[in-house]
């Protein structure tokens, strides 16, 4: 007995419609370093002194109202900026506008708190 073939389906793949990133890991970094120069101020060896000052002044604990968890792994650490400063200098040097956050607080609390805001 010989083996059944596959009916071709007469329905064409539809694009999707849900939204795609445009852009991986590297060129949409590239794309926002040159968009945003300011972005470049993070490799500064300035910021990684001034971001480790935070850190121990926060005693490595996340500032984060409810969470405080404390994280000796400052990969698991983001210094942040209690008011964005998109850009101006002052604003993003300023060590009384930083705390310490863990990264879910600030990946999951802290930006949705921003994008209800606006900023």
């Amino acid at each position: 007995m010989g083996r059944l073939k596959a009916i071709p389906s007469r329905y064409k793949v539809a694009p999707s419609r849900l939204a795609t990133q445009a852009h991986d890991g590297p060129s949409r970094d590239r794309l926002r370093y040159a968009t945003k120069p300011w972005r470049a101020w993070y490799d500064l060896a300035r910021w990684k002194r001034l971001r480790l000052k935070v850190f121990l002044r926060d005693l490595f604990a996340c500032q984060m109202p409810g969470c405080r968890v404390i994280e000796p792994n400052t990969s698991r650490l983001v210094c942040d900026h209690r008011v964005p400063h998109h850009g101006d200098e002052a604003l993003f040097w300023d060590e009384n506008n930083l705390q310490t956050l863990c990264k879910p607080c600030h990946d999951k609390v802290k930006q949705a708190e921003e994008r209800r805001a606006g900023w």
